[in-house]
């Protein structure tokens, strides 16, 4: 059972845990708990921690992940052996009680005829997305927050040949990606080892000889060194972005890439994502429904972008 190292420590919230159908629990700095359960949200008033416990039983856990969890380190964020996440913030960031989510992997062995039966995408949609991930293009996947963008992200990679080496860098690892020929690495910024980012993660395993590239999400300063490696020959790159649209995402990663990229203007900046993206698939949620909502074709850059069904 993958929850099992921290059931101790969470005791109140164990059913929520061992629940199949529970898909995000939220512990909020007022103690109140809540879930998410087939998309939507509710309050538990029956279950409370004891004061004191809550901050006690995290600071155990990030311990047993090798994390530090105090006062001058208040921010955690882990990755269960399962692949679930736990984020947690502590006082005197948040008051008066420890902030706490824990996204639970249920949609982890989706596939794409699953995501079409749940009403994601439609079948002509899915072929399409399945084609352009096997054939090696550079795919953006674009949204706000519970999306479900991190699970199109998985869903799309079965469709990458098994003979390719897949390279993925995430902050804290929720990606599930069945394939032999894989290597995972995590951002370290919040442990008791020296800083690791996402940009120097990313500059790292250039050197290792990826056929794919997986960025769980851009951004910050490593969207400049994800359009350098797209510009010199990395194909079939596949990322996320948080945005609220299709053209939203492409301006955001083309903002985030200005920002350490010296003197070159914005206009620069969009030539190169011209150059290298060829789809953006936006995704959108109303209610308690994820759906992709476009997919935008970049056969000449933003200026000719088109809609995939026009």
């Amino acid at each position: 059972m993958s929850f099992e190292i921290i059931i101790p420590f969470l005791k109140p919230i164990e059913p929520l845990l061992l629940s199949e159908t529970v898909s995000e629990i939220m512990v909020n700095s007022d103690a109140s708990v809540w879930m998410e359960e087939n998309g939507e949200k509710r309050l538990l008033p029956d279950i409370r921690f004891e004061d004191g416990a809550l901050n006690a039983g995290l600071e155990v856990i990030a311990n047993r992940f090798g994390k530090r969890l105090d006062a001058d380190s208040p921010i955690l964020n882990l990755r269960l052996p399962d692949g679930s996440r736990l984020a947690a913030i502590i006082p005197p960031v948040v008051n008066p009680y420890p902030l706490v989510t824990i996204r639970k992997f249920t949609s982890r062995n989706f596939t794409l005829a699953d995501l079409v039966t749940r009403g994601m995408l439609t079948a002509e949609m899915a072929e399409v997305l399945a084609e352009r991930v096997r054939r090696g293009d550079n795919i953006l996947i674009a949204g706000g927050t519970g999306t479900g963008k991190t699970t199109l992200l998985n869903v799309l990679t079965d469709s990458i040949p098994d003979d390719e080496r897949i390279l993925v860098i995430e902050d804290t690892a929720e990606l599930h990606i069945r394939k032999p020929h894989i290597v995972s690495a995590e951002s370290q910024t919040d442990t008791h080892r020296s800083s690791v980012t996402f940009d120097d993660l990313l500059k790292a395993v250039l050197r290792h000889r990826p056929d794919r590239i997986i960025v769980g999400e851009v951004r910050g300063s490593e969207a400049r060194t994800l359009l350098d490696a797209m510009n010199t020959g990395h194909r079939g790159t596949l990322a996320t972005i948080h945005a609220s649209s299709a053209e939203g995402a492409v301006q955001r990663l083309a903002n985030l890439a200005m920002r350490v990229s010296g003197n070159l203007t914005l206009a620069s900046v969009e030539a190169e994502i011209e150059r290298c993206l060829d789809l953006v698939v936006f995704i959108s949620r109303r209610e308690t429904k994820r759906a992709i909502e476009r997919l935008l074709i970049l056969p000449r850059g933003v200026a000719g972008g088109r809609q995939l069904d026009e």
